[in-house]
């Protein structure tokens, strides 16, 4: 394998990168992002970087030693808008192609978008972050759709910054399908607490100069519309390709696809039926992904260890696990209604997650012990 074509140039991306050099891998790599940015860290866009507390140099994911070490070969500002197995080639968006010997696919995706909301602010890109800080001004009203934890995180951020936020949640409560009903309580009770106008169980229909309107008929005043209602995978420059694709790359355990030397990582990746999109997973991946790659099999599997956390007002939660709304949960110190506390899920007599509020220690010691991962073969 002379040269490998790492599509996709954030994290999981770059993690891939550098697991081909730590695993001897000493041919090229082409690393192939769409934006003009070297590679960059996502999770403070909706922190530090939108209030203003982190420079955009803090955000680097490749200092200049990596840059000399690695050897890349970027190609950035352009898209891949096709990849020819059979002539072992990545088109670009700008007329050029990549050859490859191996592919690893870290497209990632894009935020996803509504109907009638043209306009709007989303938050996946550094320029995203950039555009939505700069209306964030004294005095303006900031309304949010969506409770996940963008949207959580931006309304905490916006609330920092002294701003009126409203968000709007189509959920009986935020995060319920993930955490279950108490949890999401939990959740909903950090907005409330730190005066952030939480509506839940409501539906938008549109933007217009004024605000959000709703299916109700009401209006809601903005002067700044964040939407953060998900992500679309990056597939379509994969439709003529052969590979499966349907919300994200399909491959097997070991993150290879149908053909084997191309292999999937990050929030793309679709294994087991599901996506991950979350910054552990798309940091765990890549030793599995590129072993694999290297070997021409699946000669190792992946197992998810379900993690994140979100920084959200005062609070910093954490999850491990892959728990359903309808596992037992049980608190091991303290209560919901405490400023810090642990919780897990069990299902048939075991555990199967792990949260937490402001109380990292006990979570790590849990998470541990109670979730270890069966070793990878």
């Amino acid at each position: 394998m002379k040269r490998v074509a790492v599509v996709g140039a954030s994290l999981a991306g770059v993690r891939a990168a550098q697991e081909l050099r730590a695993q001897g891998y000493d041919g090229g790599i082409v690393l192939i992002g769409d934006e003009p940015h070297l590679p960059y860290d996502r999770p403070p866009l909706s922190k530090a970087f939108l209030a203003g507390t982190a420079s955009r140099e803090s955000l680097a994911l490749l200092d200049t030693g990596d840059l000399a070490s690695l050897a890349l070969d970027f190609r950035l500002g352009v898209r891949a808008t096709a990849l020819e197995p059979a002539n072992r080639r990545v088109l670009l968006s700008d007329g050029t192609s990549v050859h490859a010997d191996g592919v690893v696919i870290a497209t990632g995706g894009r935020a996803r978008t509504l109907p009638g909301f043209a306009g709007a602010h989303t938050l996946r890109t550094v320029d995203d972050a950039v555009a939505l800080r700069s209306r964030l001004v004294p005095g303006a009203r900031v309304v949010i759709v969506g409770a996940g934890f963008i949207g959580a995180e931006v309304a905490s951020t916006c609330r920092s910054l002294g701003l009126d936020v409203v968000v709007l949640e189509a959920l009986a409560a935020p995060l319920a399908p993930v955490l279950g009903p108490s949890l999401a309580a939990v959740c909903a009770r950090l907005h409330l607490d730190h005066g952030t106008d939480l509506r839940c169980g409501v539906q938008v229909s549109g933007l217009t100069p004024a605000g959000v309107e709703l299916a109700s008929g009401a209006l809601v005043p903005a002067d700044v519309v964040v939407v953060g209602v998900g992500m679309t995978p990056a597939t379509e420059w994969l439709a003529s390709s052969g590979l499966k694709v349907g919300n994200g790359v399909h491959t097997d355990a070991g993150l290879v696809t149908s053909l084997p030397q191309v292999v999937a990582v990050g929030d793309v990746a679709r294994y087991g039926g599901r996506r991950h999109e979350h910054w552990t997973n798309a940091s765990e991946q890549a030793p599995v992904a590129v072993a694999n790659l290297l070997a021409g099999h699946s000669a190792r599997t992946y197992t998810p260890s379900g993690y994140v956390w979100s920084d959200q007002y005062s609070g910093t939660l954490q999850l491990a696990g892959h728990p359903r709304p309808d596992d037992t949960l049980s608190f091991v110190d303290g209560d919901p209604a405490s400023s810090s506390f642990v919780a897990t899920f069990s299902r048939d007599g075991s555990t199967v997650g792990v949260f937490a509020l402001n109380n990292p220690k006990l979570f790590n010691r849990l998470r541990r012990q109670a979730l270890r991962r069966p070793a990878t073969v």
